[in-house]
This record gives structure tokens, sequence and C-alpha cells, in this order.
């Protein structure tokens, strides 16, 4: 358990330009020692990297974008080539000049490690580095800086298989230490007060031995397949109705999936990777088999819908390629 913990804000630097030397920038800042942990904001990393392009914000976004999670009019929360999930993919265009849109480092763990090289090999200073960034969250109102590059920091905590107070084995229990410190950092930046950097003082434990970087920041993100919530609400009723992949093999079914689709003079049977839809109206029991095909999607399927003869249909179904 840490018993103390202090953070400073890096004041007085300068606008940050291409070419802009930023491990000087900061040793010569503020008093560095080993250990401690500096959060930079992304912005200054791109700034530093000239990660600047002309035209408007939405073509910037196309073109950072690997895919749409969720959209409303204008606003975009998309998947980055990074694999962050966040609105607008980062772009930026406060303290930019007229129709350029600054964008996130090319990759932010190498560039955290390059930081932490040069604070290094230059100031002969072990810290550990946070990329952070601002990003809003499902369920929660509000935004927070979290962690999108790191070095020489550990950016978990596993604290699985360790007991609490009263002797309970934690089971799933993996802080996210790097988003953490990211947020920490944020108390003493300030969006309004235009500080880029901070220092965290306290964390020596999680500053890992020079020439050792961990994983970075990329081992916080979330494999979009092990994503529960993927897409957004409106994104996934399309992909459930226009997106189905067919059954590429076979695949046991729960037959409770089913167990609450009830349509009146309709019969729905499963049986080995078909479940059977009959009934005495067609339009009726092709409803009730699209039915039971968004249904075997949203809990991961290959479906493919068939017509019978006369009133009835067949819902084939199995393991979806990736």
């Amino acid at each position: 358990m840490r018993k103390h913990l202090e953070i400073f804000p890096v004041t007085g630097l300068p606008e940050v330009a291409a070419g802009a030397d930023l491990a000087a920038l900061i040793a010569e800042g503020t008093d560095l020692r080993d250990g401690d942990v500096v959060s930079v904001t992304s912005k200054i990393v791109s700034k530093a990297e000239g990660r600047l392009t002309y035209g408007t914000r939405q073509e910037a976004v196309d073109a950072e974008l690997v895919r749409v999670v969720a959209q409303r009019g204008e606003t975009r929360i998309v998947q980055t080539r990074h694999g962050l999930v966040m609105a607008a993919a980062g772009t930026d265009t406060s303290n930019t000049a007229p129709g350029t849109v600054l964008l996130l480092p090319i990759d932010p763990d190498k560039s955290a490690r390059a930081l932490r090289a040069a604070l290094k090999q230059r100031y002969d200073m072990n810290v550990g580095i946070v990329i952070t960034d601002t990003l809003g969250r499902p369920w929660r109102n509000g935004q927070t800086d979290v962690a999108i590059g790191a070095a020489g920091v550990r950016v978990v905590e596993d604290l699985r298989g360790t007991t609490d107070s009263h002797g309970n084995v934690l089971a799933v229990t993996e802080p996210a230490l790097a988003d953490e410190i990211a947020g920490a950092s944020e108390l003493v930046k300030g969006k309004a007060d235009g500080v880029p950097v901070a220092v965290l003082r306290g964390l020596e434990d999680a500053v890992l031995p020079a020439g050792s970087d961990g994983p970075g920041a990329r081992a916080l993100v979330r494999d979009a397949e092990h994503d529960m919530f993927s897409l957004g609400t409106r994104e996934a009723a399309r992909a459930a109705v226009l997106d189905r992949q067919p059954p590429v093999g076979p695949r046991e079914l729960d037959a409770s999936v089913l167990s609450e689709l009830v349509l009146d003079g309709v019969q729905v049977q499963a049986g080995d990777n078909a479940v059977t839809v009959s009934g005495e109206n067609p339009l009726t029991v092709g409803m009730a088999a699209e039915r039971v095909a968004v249904l075997l999607h949203a809990e991961g399927f290959g479906v493919a819908v068939q017509a019978g003869p006369g009133a009835a249909a067949t819902v084939t179904f199995g393991s979806r390629s990736k």
C-alpha cells in the first residue's frame, strides 16, 4: 500500500512546435528524480512530432479511423489504428492554426520509450513515462484522462490470486495503474491552465528498471472481439440485421436463447445446427425466422435463413468466421 503521493505541475513550458526537444524542456523545467513518473499530454507530443494535417476535422477523422463504433449526426465514436475507441479519433482543433487539425502520435508507446530513453541518456534519470489523452466513458458523464502511451511503468497491477483484508481471494482485480496515473496528473495540469506535463512522486514501486520499458499502454486496449460493447446500440441493431455472417462450422446451442421467443401460430424447434420455424401464415413465419436469426447473431453465431416449402423456414447456425 502506497502511503504518500505527490503530484507537481511543470509550469512555464513554451509553446511546443515540430521538432521540439521534449526531454530538454521537461528536464530543465522541473527537478526530476529517479523513480518519478512523468505524465505528458499527447497534444505536445503530437506537436513535437509534427502530427498536424490540413483540412476539416471530419476529413481527419476519416483518415484516422479503422471502424465506426457509434454515430449520432456528425458525432462519431471510432476505433483508431492504435486500437483506441474515442470520439473523433482523438483529433483536436483547439490551439491550432485555422484549417489545421492535430492528430494523435502515430505510436504513443514508441514516443514514450523515446522520451524515457532521452531522459536517461542525457540526464541519467530513470523515470516512467505516461502519455495521456482525454476520453469519455460508457455509463458515465464527463471525461477523464487515460494513458494512450507508456514506457518504464507498470500499466496494470495484477492482484488476482491475492487476498483482501477479510481473507477473500481476489479473482478479477486488475487496477489500470497507468490510467489512474493519467487521471491523477490531470488534477494539476488542467485543460484551461495549459499545463501539459506533471510529475508524480511516490510511485517508485511502479517504475521499471532502466532498460525495461514494459508492454506499454497498448496492453490496456481491449480487443473488439472480447469487448461486450464493441458497437453502439443503433450500430449493433443494424449489424444484427445487415451484417450477419453465415455459419462455417458446428456449434452447440443453449436452448434458453430461444425460450422467450413467443409468437402466436408459430412453432419453433431447435435441432442440430438448425432451427425450424413453421406455422400457417408465411408472413408470420418469416418474421419469426428473422427474430431467431437476430437472437442467434447476438450470441455470436453465424446464421443463415432459408425459406422452406409452404409456411416454413429454416435458420441454420454455427460458428462464424473470425
